[in-house]
């Protein structure tokens, strides 16, 4: 088990990765002190694969009760956060009570902000089951939920108390998911690690077939960078903005296609083409470092095709990005593999001009 510290002005917590740790959740959170009463939030489909190991690993801990609900991206609304917190005022959850969320993005997300809210804020503890959740999503205190405008519209920082990464999990993952989780990675790789990315060139294959060796080598690096991120700049006022890269256009296309489509890292990969060639196309990026990055993207997988999208809906869901800043579209370009840069000077015309090309390009 390797133990990764993330350091926020709201407190420090640990991020634990290794595996079988699933089965040792109980023990983890009683290290984390008393508790009146730990309420398990997570979706039917994720209980249906480690609902008994978590379940069992809380004997002997004070036992556990579970909520669970719709993960799909959309219910992933205040509607659901609501009925979430009516179950647990029903189920007796009081200001001692701890949430563990026991699923991925979309379940981290929901329950990260039930706990942010319900009774003004109970401790939560983080245990992702999906590889984007795992590299990013559970890791810096970013809850959320979707509005029809846009993605992640409403919602509060708010820190968990642990986080724990079970390399184990990802068996259970549908392809189509894991491969989603895997475009996060990438972005890790362009954003902050060549080294990283020259890792994920030479051994995708050994990924995509979920080799320990190469999962147990993967995960820790992108947990550090993430960590490392959040630790610099907790609220996103400034680098860890860094991490929006692809997120741009790759929310664009989620609210456009009405949460249906995409999965989160789908999008994000058809993000960081277009980011790619958006770079290039202003000089910013060498073409040889625009390739590499879109030559990894295309070898994860097949990508859903991108829709043609009205350009005054594309205009609008754009600028209700959360990176927009008064009025003027803040978009994350890369420089070189492993160096990005935050920049409000792309025209917004050309991000609609690569969009348009991601659509005439077809599946990825």
């Amino acid at each position: 088990m390797e133990q990764i510290t993330v350091n926020t002005s709201s407190g420090h917590y640990a991020v634990v990765c290794g595996r079988g740790l699933l089965a040792r959740l109980g023990a983890l959170v009683s290290g984390l002190g008393e508790n009146t009463g730990v309420f398990i939030l997570s979706s039917p489909r994720v209980w249906k694969h480690w609902g008994a190991v978590v379940a069992r690993s809380f004997k002997g801990h004070g036992g556990s009760r579970r909520i669970l609900f719709d993960d799909s991206e959309r219910a992933k609304r205040l509607r659901t956060v609501e009925r979430l917190h009516r179950l647990l005022a029903r189920a007796g959850a009081d200001r001692g009570a701890l949430i563990v969320a026991l699923g991925g993005g979309v379940v981290g997300d929901v329950a990260g902000l039930v706990a942010a809210t319900y009774l003004r804020g109970v401790r939560v503890v983080q245990a992702p089951t999906t590889l984007v959740a795992q590299v990013d999503s559970a890791i810096g205190g970013k809850t959320g939920v979707n509005l029809p405008e846009g993605k992640n519209l409403v919602g509060v920082f708010y820190q968990p108390q642990l986080v724990v990464v079970d390399a184990d999990a990802l068996r259970t993952l549908p392809l189509r998911q894991y491969r989603a989780g895997l475009y996060e990675v990438i972005k890790y790789g362009v954003i902050a690690d060549g080294e990283l990315f020259g890792f994920l060139e030479r051994n995708l294959e050994k990924l995509l077939r979920r080799e320990p060796g190469a999962l147990g080598w993967v995960l820790p690096r992108c947990v550090r960078i993430k960590a490392e991120v959040v630790s610099r700049d907790e609220r996103e006022a400034g680098p860890r903005r860094v991490l929006n890269f692809g997120h741009t256009v790759g929310h664009a296309l989620e609210a456009a296609t009405g949460y249906r489509r995409f999965l989160h890292g789908e999008a994000v990969g058809w993000g960081m083409t277009a980011a790619a060639g958006i770079a290039r196309q202003m000089n910013w990026l060498a073409p040889e470092d625009a390739e590499r990055i879109v030559r990894l993207v295309r070898r994860v997988g097949p990508l859903p095709r991108v829709p043609q999208i009205r350009p005054d809906l594309l205009r609008a869901l754009l600028r209700a990005d959360k990176k927009t800043r008064g009025g003027r579209l803040h978009i994350v370009l890369p420089r070189r593999i492993g160096e990005v840069e935050i920049t409000a000077q792309v025209p917004e015309p050309l991000v609609r001009h690569f969009v348009l090309a991601l659509h005439q390009a077809g599946s990825c």
